[in-house]
């Protein structure tokens, strides 16, 4: 484990539909009638969040309609199942109808764990990935080494799921998950949903890990059974003496795990983590102290609901109790709060069940089910670009700008309970476990900690909304591409490595600290161009900081002299006048989303190599597909002996060798 590279035939394929584009552009050229194993695409990145469900879903179709083209016809043609814009975000939608105990899948969203919490391996690739095993080839990946993590203990009071994966971010860090699964047991994970079990695994991506997953239980044959799938529950429940906990790994844990990690859930406490990290954690019982230290507003200025990770039945009934409690003593929310179901057949549940009432009579607006504001499709108004302030969601990123592309907006992700609360409070330092409101009528009152069913006592409302099932036969079936697109451009071959090495290449930036995917390919306005390579490389290291100027998105030509270069314009004019770059990077080069783009652009630009610290894991399998050399530093203090203007060679490529130093010559 750890060492090895491993072939693994995945039973299922998903694609969220600004990832999809590259997919499908790839699996073209693959020249295949259908795809080889089952495959569903799943229209939820690209409408943006404005007015409401109703008025952004028109224009969403309306602005997306060829990329929705593209794709539906593309699914039709190849055997992909296609869930269209509105039917709900891919995880939701996935755990609902698709993920089974003992089943393997991988998706193009770094989320894909989130099936994790019906005992489904699912792990997040990249498109090149994907690709090839609708081609019908083995995905190959190193080893995982497994991890425990033994749950004791019974969640109480305002604790969530959720703050039990923020218990594992504070412990683990970031990049604490790299090349590691992690396994929940033991008699704490059987008090926990199959929807909270998701929660958990969903947010295992910001670990670093290559995917996390519960022992199959009673919870999940109860939510299989729930959502309508009978069948599948029998079935689960038929193998369970092969799906669930090995005696041995109750008992003697060490013995079969690379780690192991307890966690007394009746120690949990409710927390945040931000601002910018998923690992920075604070208790919300010192979050004021917090903010006083920090200097941060004291006002919240916007809450936002749900998301792939937080917008279950249990979460929506737990954030309704609080705000109908508030709404008892005639509060309503002081702060613009904003919903993104996780589905269609989540919004027709809650609406059924008097839940969605609650939180529009708190003042909510409901958006589409879709990820929006979650990965900064958001047309925000109601804050100035460059004010400082706090933010609060239940989503699973807080990076600087994700949200809303404010550099000066302080993200901070909780629970659904305790984010009702600050949207009624309106105070960032508000501790429901302490802290008193004051009621219409001047009377101070106290929120009680919201009890809430797992699951609806009259199941999930069935609807497959905007759902297209493919073609039996698509041999006949058009491919709709726009002769003159933007946003849809077939690809064309990169150039072969000609066999020579690496001879005094230009450095093209060295990133200082955090440098995510999003850093690297921006999302926000840039989505609208994740099917077309040209344009999309042209936001190449939009968000990175340059850590020889101290600028964001912008370097130095080492030619010219030539300050503040967009890091597109450097990149193609260091691919003409030297044939190609380097690229110099941090800790955890690539963290964050599996968006192949990352490592695509460079790669269309000229990059030849990335040389870092560490890399996360998704990131560099996707520069090896796309045919940049991932090295990182045998010795990392040499990330500070590098210079601008430095000139890197790299030699002896054709002995180059798996697990093998590289010699790289800096001048």
């Amino acid at each position: 484990r750890g060492v090895d590279t491993i072939k693994l035939y995945p039973d299922r394929v998903a694609m969220q539909d600004a990832t999809a584009q590259m997919v499908i552009l790839q699996f073209m050229q693959a020249e295949q009638e259908r795809t080889h194993v089952p495959a569903t695409i799943h229209c939820d990145h690209l409408i943006r969040a404005s007015k409401g469900a109703e008025e952004d879903l028109k224009s969403g179709i309306e602005a997306n309609k060829e990329v929705y083209d593209f794709l539906s016809s593309a699914a039709y043609k190849y055997g992909i199942e296609f869930w269209g814009p509105g039917s709900g975000i891919i995880h939701q939608v996935l755990l609902e109808n698709y993920a089974i105990p003992g089943g393997m899948m991988i998706g193009t969203d770094s989320h894909t764990p989130n099936a994790g919490g019906l005992g489904m391996l699912a792990i997040g690739v990249g498109g090149a990935d994907a690709a090839e095993v609708m081609a019908g080839l083995p995905w190959e990946v190193t080893y995982p080494k497994i991890v425990g993590v033994r749950l004791k203990g019974e969640l109480k009071g305002w604790a969530t799921a959720k703050d039990v994966i923020l218990e594992m971010l504070r412990r683990l860090t970031v990049k604490g998950g790299t090349g590691k699964i992690y396994e929940y047991f033991g008699e704490g994970a059987k008090t926990l949903s199959a929807t909270q079990k998701a929660t958990i695994t969903n947010m295992g991506a910001e670990l670093g890990a290559t995917s996390s997953v519960f022992v199959y239980d009673e919870a999940m044959d109860a939510y299989l059974r729930n959502v309508g799938r009978v069948e599948d529950a029998n079935m689960a429940k038929s193998l369970s003496h092969i799906l669930s906990q090995d005696e041995i790994c109750i008992k003697e844990p060490e013995r079969v795990f690379d780690e192991v990690v307890e966690i007394d859930l009746s120690k949990i406490e409710p927390s945040y983590a931000g601002p910018f990290t998923p690992d920075s954690v604070i208790k919300v019982k010192d979050f004021r102290a917090f903010v006083e230290k920090e200097h941060l507003p004291h006002k919240v200025s916007a809450v936002l609901l749900g998301s792939c990770t937080n917008s279950s039945y249990s979460d929506l009934y737990a954030a309704s109790e609080v705000l109908k409690q508030a709404g008892e003593h005639g509060l309503k929310a002081k702060v613009p709060f904003l919903l993104s179901p996780g589905s269609t057949r989540i919004y027709e549940t809650i609406k059924r069940d008097g839940i969605l009432k609650k939180i529009l009579d708190s003042g909510a607006t409901v958006l589409t089910a879709s990820c929006g504001p979650c990965i900064g499709q958001w047309d925000r108004k109601d804050v100035e670009k460059g004010k400082p302030n706090c933010l609060f969601t239940t989503f699973n990123r807080n990076f600087r700008g994700r949200n809303d592309a404010n550099p000066e907006t302080r993200a901070f992700l909780t629970s659904p309970p305790i984010a009702a609360a600050l949207a009624v409070s309106g105070d960032v330092g508000f501790n429901p476990e302490v802290d008193e409101l004051i009621g219409e009528d001047g009377v101070a009152f106290k929120l009680r900690p919201p009890v809430a069913p797992q699951l609806p006592e009259d199941g999930l409302v069935d609807v497959k909304h905007a759902y297209i099932p493919p073609a039996e036969d698509g041999s006949k079936v058009e491919i709709k591409i726009l002769p003159d697109s933007e946003r849809i451009e077939l690809l064309k071959a990169f150039d072969r490595w000609d066999g020579k090495d690496f001879i005094d290449l230009p450095i093209l930036v060295k990133t200082k600290g955090k440098t995510t995917t999003d850093h690297i390919s921006p999302g926000g306005k840039w989505l609208r161009y994740r099917g077309h390579l040209t344009n999309i490389s042209e936001n190449l290291l939009e968000g990175a900081v340059n850590a020889f100027t101290g600028e964001v998105g912008h370097g130095t030509n080492v030619f010219t002299g030539e300050r503040g270069v967009r890091f597109a314009e450097l990149a193609k004019f260091y691919k003409e006048k030297a044939g190609g770059f380097v690229i110099i990077g941090d800790e955890n080069y690539g963290e964050g989303s599996s968006r192949e783009h990352a490592a695509m652009s460079p790669r269309f630009l000229g990059a030849k190599a990335v040389i870092a610290k560490s890399f996360a894991r998704i990131h560099e399998t996707n520069l090896k597909k796309q045919g940049i050399l991932a090295l990182t530093f045998m010795n990392p203090g040499d990330y500070e002996k590098i210079e601008e203007t430095d000139r890197i060679s790299i030699v002896d490529l054709k002995s180059l060798k798996p697990g093998e130093p590289v010699k790289g010559i800096v001048k």
